[in-house]
């Protein structure tokens, strides 16, 4: 039993380094490491009994389903996404921020922290980090804003946006069995400190790095956004309709969403509204295709974590780490966090959601583990170079993007921490 619990140990090890060093990535990583945990444990491939747990069964073909209902919340929420995009609401949104702000570096930077959070609360991916980039990014150069800060701006923009961002809570769903409302009542715990230490560092940054380039040049195709559509000053409320539905009258993550999706094609009145529709599904789910992998890899990963021959052998190993205590609890995660970047075992798109499972397994509370999930997973969203946004920010603004993991790391475990003090009294 030792020996099998040593080779898939090693097996965890093995995998770790070669996703934090990119010879191989988390897509085939995680269906693999869970085939190697189950043929380690013992499990069958197949069997005749239909109660057996297998591989065939069990891990690959119930896994590959498991997270269908996280998996259709980011199909939705990318949908959403689209739909703003295609209507103009995006980049009106940046325009009023843009005036608002005039040509102070300070508050044109504060500004577009809390527009690019709206933004990202509505709609994550690659694509519309793109969008919202090419044309914050050079505003903020263009008024004298340091490369460096205007990266942070959007990266922790990313962050805040994606703890609001209901089309991706349905992951702590289906992994952990919590319902939304529960994720919900949680969500400010995670979401307040990152704000108010993101606003520090932004302010910090500013004060302490002087002023950058006062003239960019445009890359060569780059979007500006400027498609002059006329946008109702109502309709820009559309990004925040899903997150209030939530938060306020306990809907479910898909429902919310089409609700969003019909409120801002009602408010716009776009010359082609089916179109908008059809066209933003199709291209919401070209953007969130990694993703779409992503979690069908992770489902099939949980489903052999939780299989009894390999949950038998790991389980010990978890207990024996496993906080007990408040203080523990808080001490055990912040030190820890930095293990959500590079695609480690605290990243809820990686390795997190099974080792989340088995923290449940061995003893701790379901709410307990999604609040640390939640919570480290906001160093992995600003901090992680791994990350496809952290990539384009920092090419895109030409900074470096280990300078960017540098400096925002330990602002990111300060926000890890006060999180999880002022969780620590509302679950133990």
């Amino acid at each position: 039993m030792w020996v099998q619990a040593i080779g898939i140990l090693v097996i965890f090890l093995v995998f770790i380094g070669l996703m934090m060093t990119r010879k191989l990535p988390t897509i085939l990583a995680l269906p693999t490491m869970a085939i190697l945990f189950a043929v380690i444990a013992g499990v069958p491939w197949m069997s005749n009994d239909p109660e057996a747990t297998t591989i065939a069964k069990t891990i690959l073909s119930a896994g590959s389903m498991r997270l269908s209902g996280a998996i259709a919340g980011l199909v939705f929420g990318a949908w959403f996404g689209q739909i703003l995009n295609k209507v103009g609401i995006t980049k009106s949104i940046i325009r009023k921020a843009a005036e608002l702000a005039g040509d102070k570096p300070l508050i044109i930077a504060i500004l577009f922290f809390v527009t690019a959070s709206i933004i990202f609360s509505a709609a994550g991916g690659l694509g519309m980090v793109i969008l919202v980039g090419t044309i914050v990014i050079p505003i903020m150069l263009t008024a004298g804003i340091s490369q460096f800060v205007a990266s942070i701006v959007v990266l922790s923009g990313v962050g805040v946006g994606a703890l609001f961002n209901v089309s991706t809570w349905a992951v702590y769903v289906d992994v952990l069995g919590l319902s939304v409302q529960t994720i919900a009542d949680y969500t400010l715990v995670a979401a307040l400190p990152l704000i108010i230490v993101s606003l520090a560092m932004i302010v910090f940054y500013i004060r302490i790095d002087g002023k950058g380039r006062k003239a960019w040049a445009m890359p060569t195709g780059a979007s500006t956004g400027g498609d002059g559509r006329k946008v109702p000053t109502i309709a820009l409320i559309s990004p925040l309709v899903p997150v209030i539905l939530v938060f306020a009258f306990k809907l479910d993550i898909v429902p919310a969403v089409i609700i969003g999706a019909i409120v801002t094609i009602i408010l716009t009145l776009p010359k082609r509204p089916i179109h908008v529709l059809s066209s933003a599904l199709v291209e919401g789910i070209q953007d969130i295709a990694g993703a779409l992998a992503l979690m069908i890899g992770i489902g099939i990963l949980l489903n052999s974590v939780m299989a009894p021959q390999v949950a038998s052998l790991i389980s010990p190993l978890i207990e024996s780490v496993l906080p007990s205590s408040p203080w523990m609890y808080v001490i055990f995660f912040t030190l820890l966090s930095p293990l959500a970047i590079y695609r480690g075992p605290l990243n809820v798109w990686g390795l997190g959601s099974g080792i989340a499972a088995l923290f449940v397994t061995a003893g701790m509370t379901p709410i307990a583990a999604m609040l640390a999930l939640r919570v480290v997973s906001n160093v992995q969203a600003v901090s992680d170079p791994t990350n496809s946004h952290n990539v384009w920010v920092a090419d895109f603004t030409k900074s470096d993007i280990n300078e960017i993991l540098k400096k925002t790391l330990p602002w990111m475990v300060v926000a890890v921490l006060i999180s999880m003090v002022i969780g620590s009294f509302m679950i133990f």
